[in-house]
């Protein structure tokens, strides 16, 4: 049997207490989810059934997410009643940190200020665009030259906007914005 070293020991505390805070904030979401699913216009007065209903799916998605963050957040706080939320911080120094703020940033750009604001393929292509570019040059511990690197990002994101926009207008028949 082997023995844990003092790093994985504190790679382990450090982790209970992210899956402690996720599990929190995935039970808030899913609550809140439920609750806004639960007001919506049931829609009794038109003679929808109400196994259709327009909140039915979210509202069990959002019930789900919310029993699974009180498992995840139970479990991280029954095997990591040691740990320190000082250590927790610590992985906030991590160049990982960066990376993922860069995500969430492209992310909350692409959903709430290009999607509606320009076409959606437009919208599609200058995300997938700016988030291949950035991780293949500024975000990537091997940068890869800027001219190779803009070119493959046009390249994918050309794909990836024409593609969905195909598959979601004519496959799935949604109007996009």
């Amino acid at each position: 049997m082997s023995e844990v070293t003092p790093e994985e020991e504190l790679v382990e505390r450090r982790m209970n207490r992210a899956d402690l805070l996720t599990g929190i904030v995935f039970t808030v979401l899913g609550l809140a989810i439920a609750y806004w699913s639960w007001v919506m216009p049931r829609l009794e007065v038109r003679g929808i059934h109400p196994a259709t209903v327009p909140g039915l799916v979210p509202g069990l998605l959002g019930a789900a997410l919310a029993g699974c963050g009180i498992v995840l957040a139970w479990r991280a706080g029954a095997q990591g009643r040691d740990a320190r939320f000082t250590e927790f911080f610590a992985l906030f120094n991590q160049p990982e940190t960066g990376r993922f703020a860069i995500v969430v940033t492209l992310a909350l750009i692409y959903a709430l200020v290009l999607v509606g604001l320009i076409p959606f393929w437009l919208a599609t292509a200058l995300f997938v665009f700016s988030f291949i570019f950035i991780f293949e040059t500024w975000a990537s511990p091997t940068p890869k030259p800027l001219a190779r690197a803009a070119l493959w990002a046009l390249v994918q994101a050309v794909i990836v906007a024409g593609l969905v926009t195909v598959v979601f207008e004519d496959g799935f028949l949604v109007r996009l914005p």
